[in-house]
C-alpha cells in the first residue's frame, strides 16, 4: 500500500506530461485542450533508498516496494460542473483518491495554447477549485433531497444528518472547501465522497521564463499553507528516457537534487501522515505503508487476516540498526530487538517480525 493521488488542472497545464513523467506511462500529450478523453491510471513503485539498502544487505529472493497510484482526468474549465468541456465526466474517478495534486501552469509556450490566453496562477487555481466545489455541492444537494423525505418519519439521527448537510451546503455555496468546514469534518457521513475534503497540494509545471507565475503560485500556497512541488515536466520526461546512471548525472548538472516522483511522494506522505515499515520473512523483503498511529495488530492484518486474528507480539528492530550491524543476528545479540504488544504504534523505519498463532 502507498497512496492514490488524483491529478487535476486546466487543459494544457501539463497534467498528462506530468502523469507520464511520474508513472512512465504513455498517455497522449498534445498542444490542444482535452487530449485526455479517458482517465489515465498508473501505478509506480515508491522510491525507497532504505529498501534498496536492505535488498543489497539481505539479498532476498523477492522484493516488493510500496506503490503509488495516479489518476489523471481531463482538464477542468469554467462550467465543467455543468457539463462544459470533458472534465466533469471523470470527477467520479478521483472521488476515492487519498490526495489531490493540482497542476498549475507556470510556463509560456506559443505552441501550447492556454484556455484563457495567458497563465494566471490565481485565476487558474480559482477556476478549477470552484468546479470541484460545485461538483461537491451537487453531490450534497442530491443527498439532501433523499434524506429530507426520509427524515420526516425516520429516526433522530437522520434529522441530525440533514441539519449537518444543510450547514455544509451553505458552506460550499459560499465557495469554501469542504475540508475547511466549520463543524468537525469527522461528523460527515463516511459514504459521502467529497473531493474538496481531501488533502491537496500544488504541482507547479515550471520552465524557464515562467518565474513570475511560479512566484505568484508560491505566494498563494504560502497564504493557504498548502505544499507546493516544482516540476519541469518536459525535462523530467526527457530524463527518464536515459539510463539510470546518465539520468542521475544529468540531474546533478541541471541542479536537480530529487526527481519529481520522490518530491511528490514526500509531500503526499507528509500530507497523509504515512509511515513505512518493512518485513523480511521467508526471503521476501517488503515495504508497507500505513498511517501514523496504526497499531501493530492492525499492521499485521495488512499482511494476512490470520496474523491479525492470532496476533501474539511484534518483534521490532530499526532499519538503521540492521543496516549498520549487517545482520538480524547481530541486532538481536546487541539487544536492539524490542518485543511489542498489539497496541504498539508502528513507526517509520521499523523492521517487524510478527508472531502469531492460527
Amino acid at each position: 500500500m502507498g497512496f492514490k493521488c488524483g491529478i487535476v488542472g486546466l487543459p494544457n497545464a501539463g497534467k498528462s506530461t506530468i502523469f507520464n513523467a511520474l508513472t512512465q506511462a504513455n498517455a497522449t500529450v498534445a498542444p490542444y485542450p482535452f487530449t485526455t478523453v479517458d482517465p489515465n491510471i498508473g501505478k509506480v513503485a515508491v522510491p525507497d533508498e532504505r529498501l534498496r539498502a536492505l535488498e543489497e544487505l539481505l539479498k532476498p529472493k523477492k522484493v516488493t516496494p510500496a506503490t503509488l497510484s495516479f489518476v489523471d482526468i481531463a482538464g477542468l474549465i469554467k462550467g465543467a460542473s455543468k457539463g462544459e468541456g470533458l472534465g466533469n465526466q471523470f470527477l467520479s474517478y478521483i472521488r476515492d483518491v487519498d490526495a489531490i495534486a493540482h497542476v498549475v501552469r507556470c510556463f509560456v509556450d506559443p505552441e501550447v495554447s492556454h484556455p484563457y490566453g495567458e497563465p494566471d496562477p490565481q485565476r487558474d487555481v480559482e477556476t478549477v477549485t470552484l468546479e470541484l466545489i460545485l461538483s461537491d455541492l451537487e453531490l450534497v444537494e442530491r443527498r439532501l433531497e433523499k434524506l429530507r423525505k426520509a427524515a420526516r418519519v425516520g429516526p433522530q439521527e437522520l434529522k441530525k444528518e440533514v441539519e449537518l448537510l444543510e450547514e455544509l451546503l451553505k458552506w460550499l455555496s459560499e465557495g469554501k472547501l469542504a475540508r475547511n468546514f466549520l463543524r468537525d469534518i469527522k461528523d460527515l457521513p463516511k459514504d459521502l465522497p467529497l473531493i474538496t475534503i481531501k488533502p491537496y497540494f500544488y504541482i507547479a509545471n515550471f520552465s524557464e521564463g515562467g518565474e513570475k507565475y511560479l512566484n505568484k503560485l508560491k505566494e498563494m500556497a504560502d497564504r493557504e499553507g498548502v505544499p507546493l512541488v516544482e516540476v519541469n515536466a518536459k525535462v523530467e520526461l526527457e530524463l527518464f528516457e536515459l539510463e539510470p546512471e546518465e539520468r542521475e548525472q544529468f540531474r546533478k548538472e541541471l541542479g536537480l537534487s530529487e526527481g519529481a516522483l520522490l518530491k511528490v511522494v514526500k509531500v503526499g506522505y507528509g500530507l497523509l501522515g504515512l509511515v513505512t515499515f518493512y518485513t523480511t520473512a521467508n526471503q521476501d523483503l517488503r515495504a508497507w505503508t500505513v498511517r501514523q498511529g496504526t497499531k501493530a495488530q492492525e499492521a499485521a492484518g495488512m499482511i494476512h487476516s490470520d496474523m491479525q486474528k492470532g496476533f501474539i507480539r511484534a518483534e521490532v528492530m530499526r532499519v538503521e540498526d540492521l543496516l549498520a550491524l549487517g545482520s538480524e543476528h547481530l541486532v538481536r545479540e546487541k539487544g536492539l530487538v524490542r518485543f511489542e504488544g498489539r497496541d504498539y504504534e508502528v513507526q517509520d523505519g521499523d523492521v517487524i517480525f510478527f508472531r502469531f498463532h492460527i
